[in-house]
């Protein structure tokens, strides 16, 4: 399973742990990804994702999922996060 965040595309860096004796072995630093379900109320259902911890403050912030993806730049939305947008829109339109 991808270690990626569904919304804003985090995924994991790579680098080196360093011991003491400054020898360097690789390692992975892997982003803090949680099963969440939000309630969209543009989609009026509700919505599982994995999301990074970092992106779940984001939303809290924005008050909630609807209003952080009509905010953000599709191009900086990952793929599900691009999807998701477009039916937000969509019903956010027809209304």
């Amino acid at each position: 399973m991808a270690r990626r965040c569904d919304l804003t595309g985090k995924e994991p860096l790579f680098g080196h742990n360093v011991s003491h004796s400054n020898r360097k072995t690789n390692r992975r630093f892997d982003p803090n990804i949680q099963r969440v379900t939000l309630y969209s109320e543009a989609l009026r259902r509700p919505v599982p994702l994995r999301v990074s911890t970092r992106a779940i403050r984001t939303l809290q912030k924005l008050g909630g999922i609807d209003a952080f993806l009509l905010k953000y730049d599709a191009d900086k939305l990952a793929p599900e996060g691009q999807r998701l947008q477009r039916l937000v829109k969509k019903a956010l339109a027809g209304r």
